[in-house]
């Protein structure tokens, strides 16, 4: 089941990246996102982390509630970094901090890594088992491991932690 619901949900997404506007192309367009759906749930079923997880409304629902946030969380650091690079003295203090999470899933700390790396002036550089994430920072404000926690991670974590764990 989990497999069937793999390749529904790869095959929704091909179609809606892809589907054309004007009646020709539309049949080599289903065909070809039945070939690319059913190669990957064949083929990525086994990295797909806890596949029962999928029929849980709730994470849906935590999902959209999470993307607003992560969009304002976006425009806010674009406009800081923005400010950085326009600031005449350039007051960057750049520097690589060691954050914690609570999530536990393997799923859940790539969603927020990537997060953390979408949002402007911060990059993982690294993701430990143990839960620790190193991110460069381009505007340190905080050097040890709880005040930079709260600061970058909690603004996702919260979310996360419904969505994933």
């Amino acid at each position: 089941m989990a497999r069937i619901t793999l390749f529904l949900l790869a095959l929704l997404m091909w179609l809606a990246l892809t589907w054309p506007l004007d009646a020709t192309g539309r049949l080599q367009t289903l065909l070809a996102g039945v070939v690319a759906a059913a190669l990957t749930a064949l083929l990525f079923y086994e990295f797909t982390a806890r596949p029962h997880k999928v029929y849980q409304p709730r994470r849906y629902l935590w999902f959209i509630i999470f993307m607003p946030v992560f969009l304002w969380e976006c425009i806010k650091a674009n406009i800081h970094v923005a400010y950085l690079v326009l600031h005449p003295a350039l007051p960057i203090h750049p520097g690589i901090v060691r954050v914690h999470t609570r999530l536990q899933s393997a799923s859940g700390r790539t969603m927020l890594a990537n997060c953390i790396t979408l949002t402007p002036g911060t990059i993982t550089v690294d993701v430990t088992d143990d839960g620790c994430l190193y991110i460069h920072w381009i505007d340190v404000r905080a050097r040890d491991v709880q005040h930079a926690t709260e600061m970058i991670v909690s603004r996702f974590e919260q979310f996360l932690l419904h969505i994933f764990d």
